[in-house]
């Protein structure tokens, strides 16, 4: 009997694209740039399904490709200059004034955009401790490197998330403090 690889593909899309898109997303902070990236993530697998060996084998390839991507398409962004802050306050706005879900959601674009300015070895440890709940010591087999540099990746990722949360929230958190 012969196996049907495009029931396996189409499993495979249906059970991580929402995985995939996140970690883009988180990655570069650009709804459409993750929809780019998810896609071509997917095109890949297509060309790469006969070497997929496993369920976890097909997920640590997915966010590894994928993770791959927004790297380089951070990279390419970077080069053509583009203003992520710009672009994060034309897609979100301004903070909602007296309105908690608009405050909500705006400290949540803010701390999305922080994610973006951390160096990418940083962000792309953080994300995948935190959103993928991996361990340190996959995100090293993951990433190829040294469990060491993960570690210390997460702990510097974290330190500089919170300095520039504290510098650059202080006056936001003021302002939904004094609405309240």
């Amino acid at each position: 009997m012969a196996h049907d690889w495009q029931q396996d593909f189409e499993r495979l899309v249906d059970e991580h694209q929402s995985m995939i898109y996140s970690l883009a997303l988180r990655m570069t902070g650009d709804r459409g740039l993750a929809e780019e990236i998810a896609q071509d993530v997917f095109l890949e697998l297509d060309k790469n399904l006969g070497k997929i060996e496993s369920a976890e084998h097909a997920c640590w390839w997915l966010r590894r490709v994928t993770m791959s991507r927004a790297t380089d398409a951070l990279r390419r962004r970077r080069v053509r200059g583009m203003d992520l802050w710009v672009a994060l306050e034309d897609e979100h706005g301004a903070p909602a004034e007296e309105n908690t879900a608009g405050v909500s959601a705006a400290l949540g674009a803010r701390l999305e955009y922080l994610m973006t300015t951390l160096p990418e070895a940083q962000r792309s440890a953080l994300i995948l401790r935190y959103q993928e709940d991996m361990m340190p010591e996959e995100i090293a087999a993951m990433l190829e490197a040294p469990l060491a540099t993960v570690k210390s990746n997460l702990q510097r990722g974290l330190k500089l998330l919170r300095a520039k949360a504290t510098s650059q929230l202080r006056e936001f958190i003021r302002g939904v403090k004094t609405d309240a």
